[in-house]
């Protein structure tokens, strides 16, 4: 695999790396992004990699110098580092994805996460437009949580780059992917950041006081990823065909699924979240309760397609014996 091949070929790297990373890998980054999300060529010096994006995600609030006092928006059903970043740096947090339920109160950064985790919602273009003209009007700062946007399965996410989101202009807005899911490299923390050049500039500065800085091997595996799209494709036929497998078997056992995008199925009983973690124990199954994502997950747990083939079809068939005896 190209991606083993430069990490070792890349290995002797006894130096410092930067934080700005290295040109090449910036320029791969950009061409990802125009090649398969459609947005027009982004200057390599307004990207900045990330040690993976959840050091980012809970760093930023505090990064942006958001503090006590300021107001911080998140999904009402959301990856819990928004929350933690948030109060982290003093700030208020607010749970909202209508923009009538913010009120006019200042916000000094609102997070968007299309697809959801947990949910698998995709925001679609004209919803996105609409945020990025109110944070324009109001001063605030659109961060966007994109790492699934490579994986729509009944839609096809938009990054809030594109142009049908932001007109061509990056100002105020802040787009967060990762290698992680794309590419199956968590293990390697490889994500990035790129929008508006005054806040990317600006995290970069600071960040060259923080030591955040990506390894350069790291780098060069990362820049090989973001080159080839054959296992990335790859990657998404195993996701595709486990997410078959798992919605089959949880409709057989009389379990409601909601996903468009994202390695995850928002699912529900009607029932309490743990009642139904417990439930899924019983049948040797481990599912995370809905309530870690937000008040909103009462009733929900969340079943990731991240498990081998193997225990994903063991799971299913006792979910079918499971739905047979209810």
């Amino acid at each position: 695999m190209p991606v083993r091949t430069a990490l070792g070929d890349a290995s002797e790297a006894p130096g410092y790396p930067t934080v700005h990373g290295t040109t090449a890998l910036r320029r791969a980054y950009s061409a990802w992004l125009q090649r398969a999300h459609g947005v027009p060529y982004v200057d390599p010096e307004d990207v900045l990699p990330t040690i993976g994006s959840k050091e980012l995600v809970s760093s930023l609030p505090t990064q942006l110098g958001i503090t006590r006092g300021d107001l911080v928006v998140i999904p009402e059903l959301a990856y819990p580092t928004y929350e933690i970043g948030a109060l982290m740096a003093g700030a208020t947090v607010l749970r909202a994805d209508s923009l009538t339920a913010i009120g006019p109160d200042r916000v000094a950064l609102l997070w968007l996460n299309s697809p959801s985790n947990p949910t698998g919602r995709v925001l679609p273009p004209e919803h996105l437009a609409k945020v990025v003209g109110w944070a324009r009007n109001r001063g605030t700062i659109v961060a966007s949580d994109e790492c699934y946007i490579d994986l729509g399965w009944d839609s096809t996410p938009v990054s809030v780059l594109h142009p049908d989101v932001c007109g061509g202009n990056h100002m105020g807005l802040l787009a967060v992917h990762s290698l992680s899911k794309r590419s199956n490299m968590a293990g390697y923390r490889a994500g990035f950041v790129t929008g508006d050049p005054a806040l990317v500039a600006g995290l970069i500065g600071l960040r060259r006081h923080l030591g955040a800085m990506v390894p350069t091997p790291i780098q060069a595996a990362a820049a090989a990823a973001l080159a080839d799209d054959g296992h990335v494709l790859a990657q998404r036929s195993r996701y595709g065909k486990r997410r078959e497998v798992l919605m089959e078997a949880l409709d057989g056992a009389r379990v409601q699924v909601q996903s468009e995008a994202g390695l995850y199925l928002w699912c529900t009983r009607g029932e309490p979240a743990m009642t139904s973690v417990d439930w899924f124990a019983e049948q040797g199954i481990l599912v995370a309760p809905g309530t870690v994502y937000g008040p909103g997950g009462a009733q929900f747990f969340r079943v990731a397609l991240t498990a081998s083939d193997e225990r994903v079809a063991s799971a299913a068939k006792r979910l079918q014996g499971a739905g047979r005896r209810r």
